[in-house]
């Protein structure tokens, strides 16, 4: 969009590090300094802490949880307000990953969903969706809360004595921070990890389904560099994801003794060794 940061745009950094009670006084203290857009990536939280903090700069988001439910804007094609974005729309996708993870581990009984209770808002949004594929296929289900390391540790365990064949781990800053933990988790527990990024199958997951994390990024971008050059977010339409991927991790699945179907390795975007 033409900004080059260090030339003609300079960029301040705020991290939450998962704890979202710092975010009302980051929002403060950058609404302070007189920024001219704000970015919040992945909380809902985040958005609300900036809406709170002012409805004169321009707020563009990233977020998986319904903008308008959530009372972030008016309506997706006229938001209204001084915020705008991409949304991923989580609840939409629920349905599709739990599929996916069935078609993975055809055997699967039991499904069970990690959840960060202090993340009420993405709850709400997943959940439903898991539940209703969950019973549509005839299948069980059992909701872990983790909001500590010792907890994601615990609520594996209860997976597999409840007999769960896999994790669904919810779209959670905190739960995505702890990738590497999950991955290591699932495959001494031997459960099936449905990752909500990339980064989690990475990490040694089995397989994640979402957008395209930088295209949605890239997408918030150009709204930030059309509100630099003058555009109001208020006449931007919310976005929602171009590219979604699928990945898988082949080593992974090995060591789980699953075998990939060859629709799956047809669909997929990503296979890694």
């Amino acid at each position: 969009m033409g900004f080059v940061e260090g030339r003609n745009v300079a960029i301040e950094y705020r991290w939450a590090d998962s704890h979202f009670d710092r975010m009302p006084a980051m929002a403060a203290d950058l609404v302070s300094r007189n920024v001219a857009v704000i970015l919040v990536g992945g909380s809902i939280a985040g958005v609300r802490a900036a809406l709170g903090a002012t409805r004169t700069i321009p707020i563009v988001f990233t977020t998986a949880s319904d903008p308008v439910a959530s009372g972030l804007v008016e309506s997706l094609n006229r938001p209204g307000g001084n915020a705008t974005g991409v949304t991923v729309m989580a609840a939409e996708l629920a349905s599709k990953k739990v599929e996916l993870l069935r078609e993975i581990v055809p055997t699967a009984r039991t499904i069970a969903l990690l959840v960060n209770p202090n993340n009420p808002t993405m709850i709400e949004a997943e959940s439903p969706g898991v539940r209703s594929t969950v019973n549509r296929l005839g299948l069980e289900m059992i909701v872990l809360n983790a909001r500590t390391e010792s907890e994601i540790e615990s609520s594996f365990v209860s997976a597999a004595h409840a007999g769960a064949a896999g994790v669904y781990i919810g779209s959670d800053a905190f739960l995505v921070g702890q990738r590497e933990q999950i991955a290591a988790l699932g495959m001494r527990y031997r459960v099936a990890t449905m990752s909500p990024t990339r980064d989690g199958v990475v990490a040694g997951g089995l397989m994640s389904y979402g957008p395209d994390q930088a295209d949605m990024y890239r997408q918030a971008g150009v709204y930030i560099g059309r509100i630099l050059k003058g555009e109001k977010p208020a006449d931007l339409p919310v976005l929602q994801p171009t590219k979604f991927e699928l990945v898988i991790n082949l080593n992974a699945a090995r060591m789980l003794g699953l075998v990939i179907p060859q629709t799956l390795h047809a669909f997929a975007t990503e296979l890694i060794e």
